[in-house]
């Protein structure tokens, strides 16, 4: 049978399940760049680089297999801008009999295939993604008669199955989670092994070409490029990771460093979410580091829990809650995105550093995202689909089935604790802790108020105040109201002055 096999801009891997029983005799591949995804949302301008550009070495690489590729470039004169209207083209041009399709990341994608039978008149055909290590139904059945969804007993548990940092029925060590060593802040004296950059040829160049003229109003430095964009070249990635960065990885995990966006993180997100990565196969890359006493146990533990842990239960909650957990909005949040967002123009030095190496690299570490970015979000009180839109449009590994969950569940506790067990809120003494950005900041951590005290000191004690009715019943932060209401009445009307004034200005 004929048929077309279509693959997606996450999906650039040779063992994703559209591909696995393809005929190079009968079938062809379908690979798309069109306007409509890459505008959905304003994607930073190395995502959309980045992305082009491993498609098109994933078509490169198909054909040198001796597989028949039909591909759209985004400036061919007859691409019709979108993903639908590409596939009924391919379709009224060729004989195909039928489509095949790994499931999307996007539920709003999934449901516009599942409309393509009836539309096209050919049978499609949505495969489970078994790049993931735990199928949506999985996910579902481990979820039933739960009252509660944590991530450390699915952790757990995945550990068990694939029988990874396991001794019989224990974790090695006699600990499953290493989290509390994983909170170190760096010292001054560290050696930071540079990062990786991948060389750039012809067929990056004119992908380079292509996204400066046709997007460059969007966010984002395009130059300069370093993603690796093939498989080898992710692979070598995710090697330099293991031989030079996962030995300090586990104790500087929560760190952050002005002027050093990229610290001992392994940097394969990216690679990981549109598939020139495979989990299991880092999982054991880390698991084998330590058998061999290159890394030790809190590293390669911590590294193992993202990816086998956290990363496939966030995929579990977004299919198991949506579409409704798209609207999710618990704390009723309604304030607009600041601009700063987009342009790094703010007097707070830890939100103008994360925003600025946003804007440079579509990439942050996952503590620069949730307690500065996401933690400043929370407190002022965004709405959560404008903090969405802008989560999804930035970072290089974006997309809706990692972000949704990750910005409604852990930055904004917009669900009311389905993912997290209370809201990721502080003040500036842990941002101080965790990074040197206050010792150049316009503002003082140490002062609770005034005209340069700290807002994020006073805007917490703002946010516990404004959501008490839904939040001092939580038993992981009912003492802060309890610590906020020794303060004394003269000292809460002072906060909400403050921030109310901080806010205004905003």
């Amino acid at each position: 049978m004929k048929t077309l096999r279509l693959i997606l801009g996450d999906q650039l891997s040779r063992q994703i399940s559209s591909l696995r029983d393809i005929s190079a005799d009968t079938d062809c591949v379908l690979i798309c760049e069109v306007w409509e995804e890459a505008r959905y949302v304003q994607h930073h301008k190395k995502k959309i680089a980045f992305l082009f550009s491993a498609m098109r070495h994933f078509a490169q690489e198909l054909r040198q297999a001796g597989i028949t590729v039909l591909y759209t470039k985004l400036d061919d004169a007859e691409n019709t801008g979108s993903l639908q209207r590409e596939v009924q083209r391919a379709l009224q041009q060729h004989p195909f009999e039928r489509v095949i399709v790994t499931m999307p990341g996007e539920y709003r994608l999934s449901d516009i295939i599942s409309s393509w039978q009836d539309n096209f008149g050919v049978a499609v055909e949505q495969r489970e993604d078994d790049r993931f290590l735990c199928t949506p139904q999985e996910f579902a059945d481990w979820s039933k008669e739960r009252k509660q969804l944590r991530m450390e007993y699915f952790y757990r548990d995945m550990r068990r199955r694939y029988n990874v940092l396991m001794n019989g029925n224990k974790p090695v060590g006699g600990k499953w989670n290493y989290d509390q060593q994983n909170r170190n802040p760096a010292k001054p004296d560290l050696t930071i092994p540079q990062a990786f950059s991948a060389p750039i040829d012809a067929i990056t160049q004119e992908v380079l070409k292509l996204v400066e003229q046709k997007f460059s109003a969007h966010f984002g430095d395009l130059q300069p490029f370093y993603f690796a964009v093939t498989r080898d070249d992710a692979i070598k990635v995710l090697h330099q990771f293991i031989q030079e960065r996962l030995v300090s990885f586990g104790d500087y995990q929560d760190a952050m460093v002005q002027g050093e966006p990229w610290l001992f993180h392994a940097h394969i997100s990216f690679y990981l979410n549109c598939g020139l990565l495979l989990p299991l196969e880092c999982v054991h890359a880390a698991e084998q580091a330590f058998y061999n006493n290159q890394a030790p146990l809190n590293a390669v533990e911590g590294f193992i829990r993202q990816i086998l842990g956290w990363r496939e239960f966030i995929r579990g909650i977004y299919w198991l809650k949506m579409p409704e957990y798209a609207h999710c909005n618990h704390l009723n949040a309604k304030a607009p995105l600041p601009d700063f967002y987009w342009t790094g123009k703010t007097s707070m030095n830890c939100l103008r550093q994360c925003v600025l190496e946003t804007k440079q690299n579509a990439y942050a570490h996952h503590i620069q995202r949730l307690m500065v970015l996401g933690n400043f979000a929370l407190l002022t009180g965004v709405a959560p689909k404008h903090v969405n839109n802008w989560f999804l449009s930035v970072y290089a590994d974006a997309y809706e089935w990692v972000e949704l969950p990750n910005v409604n569940g852990m930055v904004l506790f917009a669900d009311g604790g389905l993912v997290a067990s209370k809201p990721y809120a502080a003040g500036g003494s842990y941002i101080n802790k965790m990074s040197n950005y206050c010792k150049e900041c316009a503002y003082k951590v140490a002062q609770k108020s005034g005209e340069h005290a700290c807002p994020f000191n006073y805007l917490y004690w703002d946010f516990l105040a404004r959501n008490r009715t839904k939040l001092e019943n939580n038993p992981r932060i009912n003492m802060m109201y309890k610590s906020y209401d020794r303060m004394g009445e003269e000292k809460h009307k002072n906060i909400a002055k403050m921030s109310s004034r901080f806010l205004q200005n905003l």
